[in-house]
């Protein structure tokens, strides 16, 4: 799988707007309304990037859960970040 480039970066990002890049990778931050909220979320997004073979970095801090994705073998931002993304935003709205 190919790295995107910065315009189809951009353009993606228009798409997922609560998402910014850090260094080479897509980051965003989800609240919640409680720990265990946050938790189930967590889980959530574990078995779609199961499902997905594409694993996020999460930093979990009790109702906040921040996650960065980034396509390690490709060596930057594809497409694949981008999908999970979009199913860790449609698992929030829960």
């Amino acid at each position: 799988m190919q790295t995107l480039t910065e315009d189809q970066i951009q353009t993606s990002l228009d798409k997922v707007s609560d998402w910014s890049v850090n260094n080479d990778a897509i980051q965003r931050t989800f609240l919640f309304d409680d720990f265990i909220r946050a938790m189930k979320f967590v889980n959530a997004v574990a078995d779609a990037a199961e499902e997905a073979q594409h694993h996020p970095d999460i930093l979990i801090r009790y109702n906040k859960v921040t996650l960065t994705l980034s396509t390690h073998d490709a060596g930057g931002i594809t497409e694949k970040d981008f999908d999970l993304a979009n199913t860790a935003d449609t698992l929030a709205r829960g």
